[in-house]
């Protein structure tokens, strides 16, 4: 019977590191949809985000997050840091008429690679940083690849 005990000990402490895992360093999931093309494929990719970053340092413009969906609580949204805290940004970058807003304390502007197809802060406003659940640092299937901070610096000579 010890037997027994000993398997069903390991087989919780396995379960618990796992879900230690998922809560505190790293966890997986499926992102669909063209708002991220051509950064993730419109038919789904398997990406890997990384809660870290939040605990550590701080999520930068150009990352790429999962969060919950402000609008439905129930789904997850792949998108791309564009505005943090402090920084004044265009509300609608394709539009002929450029507003602005001061993305608030504790939020950030969120919006997909794709503009003409993307459901994004522009929809729904600044983003609470308490739904930003991680930072994705690679996508794991169809084709793994490191995913790294998606904007470079311009830099201007004069």
């Amino acid at each position: 019977m010890s037997k027994y005990f000993k398997s069903a000990a390991l087989v919780f402490q396995v379960a618990c590191g796992v879900q230690l895992f998922n809560n505190y360093v790293a966890e997986f999931t499926w992102c669909f949809g063209p708002s991220m093309l051509p950064t993730l494929n419109m038919t789904g990719d398997i990406v890997g985000f990384e809660h870290l970053t939040q605990r550590f340092s701080k999520l930068g413009t150009g990352d790429l997050v999962v969060a919950i969906s402000p609008t439905d609580p129930s789904k997850l949204v792949c998108k791309r840091i564009i505005g943090v805290p402090g920084d004044k940004v265009v509300i609608d970058p394709v539009s002929p008429y450029r507003q602005y807003i001061t993305v608030p304390p504790g939020h950030y502007w969120l919006m997909g690679d794709n503009l003409s197809n993307s459901t994004d802060s522009r929809a729904y406003g600044p983003v609470s940083g308490g739904l930003i659940l991680g930072r994705v640092f690679a996508r794991l299937w169809p084709s793994p690849k490191w995913i790294n901070n998606g904007l470079e610096e311009i830099v201007e000579f004069s």
